[in-house]
């Protein structure tokens, strides 16, 4: 945490609240803050660090997509921001224990494009066993080859998922009722839906399956997990498909197994390197390949999609802001009370250290402040407190709840 952080944040009315949306975020989104009373503005672009910098001064509210990085130096240099809307996923473009150590909370969206994603698995499988990328390049080239060969049905072949998580669980629903064996791969002890069976490791799937698709997170621990070893040790003539992070795959390998034949086809929709904006040059080992399928990451990118994402990361930011929810934040513990209209809101990040709750309530107790309800919850390092009061707090007390060592960031929300 910066020494010159200010840990208490002044009340603020909802016409003072700035807001910065990047990235093309649905304008639902934008439009349901505007609605809050907030000051709402949209840029079409990611920005790098520098520009976001500048961007953030005075800024409360930061919305982003995938291409915008929130570094530990961007947090240092916004003493404003207090939640960061990732309108996605991941959230692996921003640095979530600097953001707690500063007292930040982070939003994303889990589950919202989970079905897009799916969705676009399915068919990329169906067209790359049928080759159908070849089919409509040749009729497009004004070649008839009207020819079975290569091209195989998906049903009673065998997929293998690799993350068994949101949408690797409904994606092996899904291929089950079009007929797939699915086997899946996961780090940690996941149920099994239908008919799927679990591989004790990575290779032991590889060696088993005829599809290949990666669902995990981008955690820095899975860069590079699929390299020329795990292509070498997948079936001859399978299939793979990366709908996660380009960082876990090793592309030039990719692009070896699939001029040799030994990978009979590809699916990629995100890559290590990504342009910032629309129409910048696009470079790829990949490209050129036959049989391989390239989206410039759209796998979350339906307009339902990304629709339900600008309402439900909105919300999630609107409700931090008003009333100090942190349900499924990723950095903060998850933390709700009841809205309670009759008094004011006490919200205090802190350092997870024994004795903070009773040092908050020592402070407002020789100051005579009532509490009328409140809740503390945990999660590593920072814990979080919410108070309900009969009272505004007089300035003297909020001062000596921010004086607390132990304290991150304090608010008042009413």
């Amino acid at each position: 945490m910066t020494t010159d952080l200010p840990v208490t944040t002044p009340r603020l009315d909802d016409g003072d609240v700035r807001v910065l949306l990047l990235e093309n975020i649905h304008p639902d989104g934008a439009d349901f803050l505007r609605a809050q009373g907030y000051q709402v503005e949209t840029r079409k672009g990611a920005l790098g660090e520098d520009d976001l910098i500048e961007a953030l001064a005075g800024v409360h509210v930061l919305g982003i997509r995938s291409g915008t990085n929130v570094t530990e130096r961007v947090l240092d240099h916004a003493p404003d921001l207090l939640t960061v809307g990732a309108f996605c996923i991941g959230t692996n473009q921003i640095d979530l224990k600097a953001a707690a150590d500063r007292g930040v909370a982070v939003f994303n969206a889990p589950y919202s494009n989970t079905r897009s994603v799916v969705e676009l698995a399915i068919g990329e499988i169906i067209s790359l066993a049928r080759r159908l990328n070849e089919k409509t390049n040749d009729m497009h080239a004004g070649v008839w080859n009207k020819s079975a060969q290569g091209s195989h049905e998906i049903r009673g072949r065998k997929l293998g998922i690799v993350g068994y998580g949101n949408i690797g669980s409904q994606l092996s629903v899904i291929a089950e009722a079009l007929g797939m064996q699915v086997f899946y791969f996961d780090v940690a002890d996941k149920l099994a839906l239908g008919n799927a069976r679990r591989c004790a490791t990575i290779d032991e799937l590889l060696e088993t399956v005829d599809v290949v698709t990666l669902h995990v997170d981008g955690r820095p621990g899975n860069a590079g997990l699929f390299g020329a070893e795990q292509f070498a040790r997948m079936k001859p003539r399978a299939l793979f498909l990366n709908l996660s992070r380009g960082i876990l795959v090793d592309t030039l390998a990719l692009r070896q197994h699939i001029e040799s034949g030994h990978i009979a086809g590809a699916a990629v929709d995100v890559f290590p390197v990504e342009p910032k904006k629309q129409g910048d040059p696009f470079e790829s080992d990949l490209r050129g390949l036959p049989n391989v399928i390239l989206t410039p990451h759209v796998g979350g990118s339906t307009m339902e999609a990304q629709q339900d994402i600008g309402r439900f990361v909105s919300g999630k930011l609107h409700s931090y802001l008003a009333e100090g929810s942190t349900d499924l934040s990723p950095n903060l513990p998850h933390l709700q009370l009841p809205s309670y209209h009759q008094g004011h809101r006490l919200v205090h990040i802190h350092h997870n250290v024994p004795g903070v709750l009773s040092a908050i309530n020592s402070v407002l107790g020789e100051h005579e402040v009532n509490i009328a309800g409140q809740t503390l919850g945990t999660r590593g390092e920072i814990g979080y407190v919410i108070t309900d009061i009969d009272k505004e707090l007089a300035p003297q007390t909020l001062s000596a709840l921010g004086n607390l060592p132990e304290t991150v960031r304090l608010r008042q929300l009413s």
